[in-house]
């Protein structure tokens, strides 16, 4: 009896490690959790190298180093922080704090919040674009083709840009891309990176929800395409070319954009299957890219049978 009762106790102390082992793992990383905060920080001026990627319209070489981009205006901070992306910290006026805070403690990482009066923050170019609020983001791990081809679902809806270097003309292409049920976009070479702010702004957060690919070679890559059975139409007036309901979008579809000046190059148009036009009156002979862009999505959504 002796014997079993020393076994019986012995149990009984493992289980209860085992219950204080627990106990202690749950509060260890409650613990974990806690130490990710909202660190707020006010300030005086903009002068603080924290601030650096705020101070500048562009995005420049160091931030693409860095890998950082610029959101702004609260439209696209609000849908940022409802995304998966990394928000390294955010800018705004003191009026503006009580409205985002709760949203920032409820954010995964740790975010340092610059809070100003107006005056100060009105000292950047733009104050009445982003009303008084800016955040800075961390960019995504590059795409690759295999991966957007995964995650897409049949009928594949690609579209590819050549040549686009306007930000806000990519900007609102994605934007078009996000309503229409774009799967991904795919940028060429010659192509304005998606993360320029102005892009940023004029996506009005459809960057976040939309997968984009940077390739490196474009015609490398739309031949990749059309090798996975996926057809490659150019948005493209030329003689031998098709109107618009002339093209099939029912199947795996790549519809590629050019710029409004100079169109598609010569050697993206050698390797897409079709030469797709948008008919117009009066003489008119192109629109710019994001309105062209919305025809062809409404009637590839419309050979779909998407609503």
């Amino acid at each position: 009896m002796a014997t079993i009762f020393s076994i019986g106790s012995r149990v009984q102390t493992l289980d209860r490690w085992g219950r204080d082992c627990a106990a202690r793992t749950l509060l260890f990383r409650r613990h974990c959790e806690d130490l990710r905060v909202v660190r707020i920080e006010r300030i005086s001026s903009l002068e603080l190298p924290e601030l650096a990627p705020y101070r500048t319209l562009k995005r420049s070489a160091t931030h693409a180093t860095l890998g950082i981009f610029v959101a702004e205006g609260d439209k696209v901070l609000d849908r940022l922080l409802a995304s998966n992306f990394t928000v390294v910290s955010v800018l705004l006026i003191e009026e503006r704090l009580a409205e985002y805070e709760p949203r920032l403690q409820a954010r995964p990482e740790n975010i340092t919040v610059f809070v100003c009066v107006k005056p100060v923050l009105a000292e950047l170019a733009g104050f009445e674009i982003y009303q008084g609020v800016l955040a800075i983001a961390k960019t995504p791990p590059p795409l690759t083709l295999d991966k957007i081809l995964a995650d897409s679902t049949h009928p594949q809806f690609f579209v590819a840009m050549d040549g686009l270097s306007n930000s806000e003309n990519v900007g609102t292409l994605m934007r078009n891309c996000v309503a229409f049920g774009v799967s991904a976009l795919i940028s060429g070479e010659t192509c304005c990176s998606p993360f320029l702010r102005r892009t940023v702004r004029n996506s009005m957060g459809a960057l976040f929800k939309l997968p984009v690919l940077e390739s490196a070679n474009l015609v490398q890559t739309l031949c990749a395409l059309r090798a996975k059975g996926i057809k490659c139409i150019a948005a493209h007036p030329r003689p031998a070319g098709k109107n618009l309901s002339q093209a099939d979008f029912t199947g795996d579809v790549c519809v590629v954009f050019g710029s409004e000046g100079h169109g598609i190059s010569q050697d993206i148009l050698s390797v897409c299957d079709d030469a797709v036009a948008i008919p117009m009156a009066n003489n008119v002979n192109s629109l710019n890219v994001s309105a062209a862009a919305a025809v062809f999505f409404y009637e590839a959504n419309r050979q779909r049978g998407n609503s």
